[in-house]
């Protein structure tokens, strides 16, 4: 009895380890995945075709979209039926899904902590999951409708964005609340963090421009306005933004527009206007810096830009209202 008890032990914790040990990274397919607002769904398409080579069905309304850090699951903010969906990217299907709170829109991963940080429009608050129990461990207050989320590199700091109130929150989240705040552009949307972590770059929707902050200093340092030719002023409503890797050159959605500004960082000069679909708002840049996509709106499409010509190449028919565009590469 005492061997047969021996051996169940053994066996048990061999289980256990191989069911507890760190999932693999997956190889990088190259697979491009567009959320599609209207549609409920995600479309993957081919890197070389740009054919579609799944429809994924998700829950209502699917917008942000974040792959863990080993590249196996693909986590998905889907803001009508108040869940982030988990696809898994090897297998393209969703497996299971997270409880949010009302309204999830856009949301930062700190995979270290096993913690996601969803911005929730309706409650004001930013909704702190642990991944592993499904739970909600806290509401931290924020201003009306916050939107965008970042997180730092070490975690401890969040930033988020209060659309109507024009602020941006510096979030302690050890501590679990905003402890300064900084007044940016009308409307406030996306982040994004230069490569070398020295500033946040703001859009704001409403007054057309880049907030510039300083996050050293937590204080603008700069804006920086859009004008495409021929265009009026309230046309342009810039959303989405990016960098090259170098942190040389950025690109800024435009919106109603129909452009993708292209920028000098260090310069902070609009150096070109890149012509799109209806309301550009999601873009993302490939790692390898050749091609932007765009994902526009009301154009039910995403375009694609070669960006060393900074030519629009092709317009690929996706489903209905676009969000964003994400890349496994």
């Amino acid at each position: 009895m005492g061997f047969v008890r021996q051996a169940l032990s053994l066996i048990l914790v061999a289980t256990l380890a191989t069911f507890l040990a760190p999932t693999q990274a997956v190889a990088k397919t190259g697979l491009i995945f567009v959320s599609n607002e209207k549609s409920d769904n995600i479309l993957v398409l081919d890197p070389k075709t740009y054919k579609v080579v799944k429809e994924i069905k998700t829950s209502r309304r699917p917008r942000d979209m974040h792959f863990s850090a080993d590249r196996s699951r693909l986590y998905v903010a889907c803001g009508d039926a108040d869940v982030i969906d988990i696809i898994d990217v090897a297998k393209l299907e969703v497996i299971g899904r997270l409880a949010t709170g009302p309204s999830p829109e856009t949301f930062a991963i700190d995979d270290a902590r096993r913690r996601i940080y969803v911005a929730s429009e309706e409650s004001a608050t930013v909704s702190v999951i642990d991944i592993d129990r499904n739970k909600i461990v806290q509401a931290i207050k924020t201003g009306e409708e916050p939107e965008g989320v970042h997180l730092s590199e070490d975690g401890k700091t969040l930033y988020v964005t209060s659309e109507v109130g024009n602020l941006v929150h510096r979030i302690d989240t050890e501590a679990g609340r905003a402890v300064q705040d900084v007044v940016v552009g009308t409307r406030p949307r996306r982040f994004a963090a230069t490569p070398d972590r020295k500033e946040l770059w703001v859009t704001a929707e409403l007054s057309g421009e880049i907030t510039i902050i300083d996050r050293a200093k937590f204080a603008v340092s700069g804006t920086i306005a859009f004008l495409p030719p021929g265009m009026r002023k309230s046309d342009v409503t810039p959303v989405g933004l990016t960098f090259t890797r170098d942190g040389k050159t950025a690109f800024v959605a435009l919106g109603h527009a129909a452009h993708v500004a292209v920028v000098d960082v260090p310069s902070r000069k609009v150096e070109f206007y890149i012509l799109v679909g209806k309301r550009s708002w999601g873009v993302t840049l490939a790692r390898d810096d050749r091609t932007l996509f765009v994902a526009n709106g009301l154009g039910d499409d995403i375009t694609v830009i070669d960006v060393r010509s900074r030519k629009a190449t092709v317009s690929i028919p996706v489903g209905r209202v676009p969000w964003g565009v994400v890349i496994d590469d």
